[in-house]
């Protein structure tokens, strides 16, 4: 998976780079080597706001993409809270992509033993197709 970290009006150091690589490594065992995941952290610069500081992620898988928002009075615990939620979309996208997959596996094997034909045996040994 590829990691991009970003900052608007906040500089981003290599041990934000590593937390943020640390905490995703949940989401990265789920996912597809392909996936990309971009998170970006930002300050409010509102001072009525008291969970200033935001980090965003969005993870851009085959077919969707996830979003995750949290924010909290430290950016780390923001990025904690974001990578925990966006795991909790990533299994709820397996468990359902999974349930699907299972679900035409059972309905294309319905059709096919419902499709061949039935053969009965006769009292006298011969074998007739009851279709």
């Amino acid at each position: 998976m590829r990691i991009e970290v970003k900052g608007r009006n906040l500089p981003v150091s290599e041990d934000l780079r590593e937390h943020v690589a640390k905490r995703f490594r949940k989401v990265e065992r789920q996912v597809s080597e392909l996936a990309e995941l971009e998170v970006e952290v930002f300050e409010e610069r509102n001072p009525a706001i008291a969970d200033n500081q935001v980090a965003e992620a969005t993870l851009h898988l085959k077919g969707v993409t996830l979003r995750a928002r949290d924010a909290s009075p430290d950016i780390l615990h923001s990025i904690n809270l974001c990578a925990d939620e966006l795991h909790v979309q990533v299994k709820r996208h397996r468990d359902k992509r999974r349930r699907r997959r299972e679900q035409r596996a059972a309905a294309a094997q319905n059709a096919g033993v419902a499709a061949a034909p039935v053969e009965e045996e006769t009292a006298d040994g011969g074998v007739t197709s009851a279709a």
